[in-house]
């Protein structure tokens, strides 16, 4: 029976991880026994671990001891704690000059819409946005009456027509935090490079107005934006018909739209992770870092965010920021997010998910040394709040919470038209404007979702370097950019999963 495959990340680490399923009396390395059958993805003890004692992978403490541990025990929930303790932030002290291409690179390119403003889109769609729950239905009749008509096959430029609807914009304050994540993502996918004209529908009585979200960011109706409320244009049926006739009015201007060949520096990669394992860390993750690398000595932009699931890492970010103030802002995130998980009773550790520890991830420290593989090892540049416009190029942070929807939702509105999202267990994501490339971390999940997965990373555990997984990760991005259809796109997913982060009180 061959001997199953196992993985010691670091010379520091004192457990190995489980690349084959392990049974009960298999030979592991240093003349260790297995003590117990172990799952694919989880970790057993190479050496006697004292309980209290810290358990390291990647080089990094991941949980401590919650009892003494033999070599060759399963090491997961049963018998591993998590207590706080010091982490050096050392600022700044990995930054480093991003540098530009490589010897031997070459400028790469892909074909997108330049936009009046400058950006560049990646998809040309008409967004019909609400601005309250209560005018979500007839939005999404707008949309439906408008892809029935037939009238989109005129105009085969324009990729579809899409209903962004929600469940807030009244019963909320009209001012503070959640009052202002709502304008920013409006605004946000209102003005997004994707979207080639917006038709926003309201109520007309909610706390969320439209003129004063126009009055705000200084928006102007016009061939790019429009819109109406229900009790003013005379109801539902009125309103539909009323849509229908302003999304009329607004094709044939966004079918001028052409693509065009820009550098690939207008990229702006949305970095996202969904039901990870413990492969996460070991092959999809690192090698979407390699992508990031890639694209941002290319001078593109790639933003990676989901502040619970840094929580425990965030020290391996704030060692990369450009300046200590760019660094603190990573720690101020912590430290909000610690106190706003308490307010509700809760704490960060609450993470992983049953999926994720079923995976082999045991706790959030674990879990997050493999999300900030995704960011690669460049320089961090900024960081941002929540639907905020990213004006930086490189490698940057935004803060959003660690549910995909809402963590995509965030950084679409800020200007991502490319998303790459890694899943060991098989998260089932799309998202509208903006296409998402699926990367499957082990080789089971993408032949049993392979619908769904766009690239298999399970083949770094067959002998693919990262570097070249993160070149074939790049090279689908600048294809997926230029218009290729991603496996989410061809099944439809992505009306459904515009969810804005709400905060604050419902009253």
């Amino acid at each position: 029976m061959p001997t199953p495959r196992v993985l010691r990340l670091n010379d520091a680490d004192n457990v190995i991880i489980a690349i084959d399923r392990v049974s009960k009396g298999d030979s592991l390395p240093n003349g260790v026994a297995a003590r117990s059958a172990v799952g694919k993805g989880h970790k057993i003890a190479l050496v006697p671990i004292a309980e209290g004692e810290p358990i390291r992978k990647f080089g990094q403490i991941i949980g401590f001891a919650a009892a003494a541990i033999a070599p060759g025990d399963w090491v997961h929930e049963h018998n591993v704690a998590i207590h706080d303790f010091a982490r050096d932030y050392a600022f700044a002290t990995e930054a480093r000059p991003d540098g530009g291409l490589l010897a031997g690179e070459v400028p790469e390119t892909f074909q997108g819409f330049r936009r009046p403003d400058g950006r560049v889109g990646t998809r040309n769609y008409i967004g019909i946005l609400s601005s309250v729950n209560c005018s979500a239905t007839v939005a999404g009749f707008i949309a439906e009456a408008v892809e029935r008509s037939g009238i989109l096959l005129d105009y085969p430029e324009i990729d579809g027509v899409i209903p962004f609807t929600h469940g807030t914009g009244c019963g909320m304050a009209s001012t503070g935090e959640g009052y202002d994540i709502l304008a920013r993502t409006q605004w946000g996918y209102a003005t997004h490079p994707n979207l080639a004209a917006v038709l926003l529908v309201g109520l007309g009585c909610e706390v969320f107005q439209i003129p004063r979200l126009k009055q705000q960011y200084g928006i102007v109706e016009g061939d790019h934006f429009q819109s109406l409320t229900i009790q003013e244009t005379g109801g539902t049926r009125r309103s539909i018909e009323a849509g229908v006739a302003r999304v009329r009015d607004l094709l044939p201007v966004a079918a001028k739209a052409r693509r065009e060949t820009v550098a690939a520096s207008e990229i702006t990669l949305a970095l996202q992770c969904g039901g990870s394992d413990g492969y996460s860390g070991l092959t999809a993750n690192p090698a979407l870092g390699a992508a990031v690398d890639q694209l941002v000595r290319q001078g593109g932009t790639a933003i990676l965010s989901e502040t619970p699931e840094i929580f425990g890492a965030e020290h391996l970010l704030t060692r990369r920021a450009e300046s200590e103030a760019v660094g603190r802002k990573i720690v101020d995130l912590i430290d909000w997010w610690t106190e706003y998980a308490a307010r509700a009773g809760g704490e960060l550790n609450n993470n992983p998910s049953p999926g994720n520890k079923a995976g082999g991830l045991t706790t959030i420290l674990e879990k997050s040394l493999g999300a900030v593989a995704k960011g690669g090892t460049s320089t961090l540049r900024g960081v941002y709040g929540y639907a905020e416009r990213i004006d930086r190029k490189g490698f940057v942070y935004m803060d959003t919470p660690g549910y995909d929807p809402v963590a995509a939702t965030g950084q679409v509105a800020g200007g991502a038209n490319v998303i790459a999202f890694t899943t060991g267990r098989g998260s089932a994501y799309g998202c509208k404007p903006t296409p998402s490339i699926k990367l499957a971390t082990n080789s089971d999940l993408y032949r049993r979702m392979e619908e769904d997965m766009d690239i298999n990373c399970g083949d770094v555990l067959e002998g693919v370097s990262i570097e070249e997984k993160g070149r074939e990760i790049f090279q689908t991005v600048l294809r997926v950019a230029s218009g290729e259809r991603s496996k989410s796109e061809e099944l439809g997913y992505g009306a459904n999963e515009f969810v804005p982060w709400q905060l604050g009180a419902t009253m």
